[in-house]
């Protein structure tokens, strides 16, 4: 299936490593002329050799905190400049720290609502003029299973997730009539470094070994294994495609069939 990315421009956040850079290098595999993004200039210079040496297509790169806003406003002036006009945007930050209620003060709350929700609320205000100029796009917002089923231990990321949730399915019934589809799609358990810090905490307060968490978090997911960063991209991919032509406003997960919930 040809996806229609070659040559559109593509920004996708928190891309250096993990999820992010998986989505980015599934996106710059189609042909598109993708932006990364995150506070780490080395690590996105490694991730553009890597995503160049496995795709043949060159992305190019902005540093800044995606918590600050004079850098979500430079890094899509930047972009529009270098690469022409945003075509995708893919919305994904890492988790705030995991905890539950009794662990945390208004501090933290602000930071996770600043990293987990305000940031995507900045980015896409960033590019609606780019979109709308050129007769449309695509928004994929990244967040977890938790959407869908509450994780334990996780009262933060449970909280402003499904933010995200309500935040995409309001723009999706706000922007049908400028061409721009919205949609969510969310992990179960990826093969990341957030999945390795996750199950570590679980056996440091079960007592259990690593091994024996993965073991009893495998014997939950259907297809009996966590999923991969490319699994993941390849979605990505398709909903900021021109082969989405009528889902938007909809949560997606890709979790091997984890989530009991509908």
């Amino acid at each position: 299936m040809d996806l229609g990315l070659r040559d559109k421009t593509a920004i996708v956040m928190a891309s250096s490593g993990g999820l992010g850079k998986g989505i980015a290098t599934e996106l710059a595999r189609e042909g598109a002329k993708v932006m990364l993004f995150s506070p780490s200039e080395e690590k996105l210079a490694e991730a553009q050799r890597d995503i160049e040496k496995e795709t043949g297509n060159r992305p190019s790169f902005f540093v800044g905190d995606i918590t600050a806003a004079e850098d979500i406003k430079g890094l899509v002036d930047a972009t529009v400049e270098k690469l022409g006009p945003v075509y995708a945007l893919v919305n994904n930050t890492g988790g705030p720290p995991a905890g539950t209620f009794d662990d945390f003060e208004d501090t933290a709350w602000q930071k996770a609502f600043e990293l987990t929700l305000l940031s995507y609320i900045r980015t896409v205000r960033a590019v609606l003029p780019s979109m709308r100029g050129n007769g449309g796009g695509r928004i994929v917002n990244s967040t977890s299973s938790s959407v869908k089923s509450v994780l334990d231990n996780l009262i933060l990321s449970n909280t402003f997730r499904t933010g995200v949730m309500g935040l995409t399915k309001s723009l999706s019934q706000e922007l049908g009539k400028d061409g721009i589809l919205v949609n969510v799609i969310g992990p179960g358990r990826i093969g990341t470094a957030r999945i390795e810090h996750l199950d570590s905490i679980r056996a440091e307060r079960s007592g259990l070994s690593v091994e024996e968490v993965r073991r009893k978090a495998f014997d939950s997911i259907p297809l009996g294994r966590y999923g991969t960063v490319d699994e993941y991209g390849r979605l990505a991919a398709f909903l900021c495609s021109e082969a989405n032509t009528y889902i938007t406003g909809q949560t997606i997960l890709l979790d091997g069939g984890m989530v009991k919930a509908f």
